[in-house]
């Protein structure tokens, strides 16, 4: 039998998570007490105001291509790290967001600063939810990561009630997650570069796009974190017949 809180940091150093940045509050102290028993394999910065917190969050994930960890406590915590999230949703940037919540029995009572953060972040993130069961905190947390690479990356938010962070459940871990990468094919590249070369495009706006397309798959191994979107082969060009990227 493993807590909450024991739970979900097991979960993220199964999804290789090897730092962490937060704002510590006593809406999620059975995190933090399974953090510093897990020190010496996940590094955690404990930083002044949650605006800087979800910033060094969100670039870790710029840099690397994998989620940015953040720990926010609720209320006013998870204010001030609206900023770093919206950015993170602009740039799509993977972000994972866990904010502390009220204990269930006090649910919908407006008490310590109690907010809906399904309403308050529902238009901001990709995935906003809240665990209300501890045997359901590695579904949650695999999910999470999948979500926040998929597609356009992008931040996710998953709030965390008191009670269920002290409760206490036998639940097997789940697998770490990885998302492939999806571009285009040399061949397909060249290709484009031969349409180009013939005059074949139906527009300029067409020629200007395989451009940057070209442009972009010659940067692919120089930065390895890029992610394609996963809907990029969905579209055929009437003209060429070559598949193209929809806007994202």
């Amino acid at each position: 039998m493993r807590t909450g809180g024991r739970i979900l940091v097991d979960n993220l150093l199964l999804q290789g998570v090897e730092l962490a940045f937060c704002v510590p509050g006593e809406s999620y102290l059975p995190v933090l007490d399974a953090l510093y028993d897990a020190r010496d394999r996940l590094r955690l910065i404990v930083c002044r105001q949650e605006g800087g917190a979800a910033y060094m969050a969100e670039a870790y994930g710029k840099l690397t291509g994998r989620p940015g960890i953040v720990f926010v406590t609720r209320g006013p915590g998870a204010s001030n790290a609206a900023i770093g999230i919206h950015t993170a949703a602009q740039d799509s940037t993977p972000l994972i967001v866990f904010v502390g919540q009220v204990g269930s029995d006090f649910a919908d009572r407006e008490a310590f600063q109690e907010i809906d953060y399904r309403r308050m972040y529902g238009s901001i993130v990709k995935w906003v939810a809240q665990i209300e069961r501890a045997e359901r905190i590695p579904e949650y947390v695999a999910r999470a990561f999948r979500v926040a690479q998929s597609g356009r990356p992008g931040p996710v938010l998953l709030a965390l009630p008191e009670d269920m962070l002290a409760a206490t459940a036998a639940v097997a871990d789940v697998a770490r997650v990885d998302v492939p990468v999806v571009q285009p094919a040399p061949a397909q590249i060249a290709q484009l570069h031969a349409l180009g070369r013939n005059g074949r495009w139906s527009s300029p706006a067409a020629a200007a796009g395989a451009r940057t397309a070209a442009r972009i798959s010659r940067a692919l191994p120089k930065r390895t974190h890029c992610r394609w979107p996963v809907r990029s082969a969905t579209r055929t060009c009437s003209t060429t017949g070559i598949r193209t990227m929809p806007a994202t």
